[in-house]
């Protein structure tokens, strides 16, 4: 009965339970920024198969609340009521489901760790400045993408795009997307870039308007954005 009850307490804690962090085949990627993004606090590879928490403890001294489940302080930046600021995180460019000490890093995957105003805001789903990301890892089930372009001149760039996220297919926008699949909508216009999704599994919509095929050249080019303009 000892035995049981400690399993059970170790089961609450941050992390416990999930595993021994590391041991994974590859790398996965954390990034800790600030105010949605402007600010880069911390980048680099951890190792996957470990949770997210384990990751974030990896590379940061973090405080959490409410057993391990909620990251209240990252190297010394606290979460405050007053001030409508808290930590959230991303996996793959969409905010998970579950909290940090349940989600799993595998290969590949990118953690994003951004201290930011919640009050005030909606709610953030999912984000592109993760991109190529959540089309080639996305959070839990992998799905295929398909590129949807406007007219003739987003022909090309969409091309482009389609190579870069190993599209089913590319075509024109009055082309039906296959039930499930993710698409990605090439448009006209000055820059903007938007994701949307109906959960964090997906399916996800991202919709560009702007050079892509400078996009694809450099898909970092809007790295930790939320969202364009």
């Amino acid at each position: 009965m000892r035995h049981s009850l400690a399993a059970l307490l170790c089961l609450l804690l941050a992390g416990c339970g999930s595993g021994a962090a590391g041991g994974g085949q590859g790398s996965a990627s954390l990034w800790i920024t600030r105010d949605a993004g402007t600010t880069v606090l911390y980048e680099g590879e951890v190792a996957p198969g470990q949770t997210v928490l384990q990751a974030l403890r990896s590379r940061a001294d973090v405080e959490t609340a409410y057993g391990g489940r909620f990251v209240e302080e990252i190297d010394g930046l606290r979460g405050s009521l007053a001030s409508g600021r808290d930590w959230f995180y991303f996996v793959n460019g969409v905010a998970p489901d579950r909290g940090a000490a349940e989600v799993r890093l595998r290969d590949g995957d990118i953690a994003w760790w951004d201290y930011r105003r919640w009050s005030g805001e909606g709610e953030v789903q999912i984000v592109v400045g993760a991109f190529p990301e959540p089309l080639v890892n996305g959070y839990g089930e992998r799905r295929d993408t398909v590129v949807r372009y406007r007219g003739p001149a987003q022909r090309e760039g969409a091309e482009a795009i389609g190579r870069l996220v190993e599209a089913r297919s590319v075509e024109p926008q009055d082309t039906p997307v296959p039930p499930g699949a993710n698409v990605f909508v090439v448009a006209e216009g000055p820059d903007r870039f938007v994701a949307e999704a109906g959960s964090p599994a997906g399916p996800y919509r991202l919709t560009f308007s702007g050079d892509a095929e400078a996009l694809a050249r450099d898909p970092a080019r809007y790295r930790f954005r939320v969202r364009v303009p």
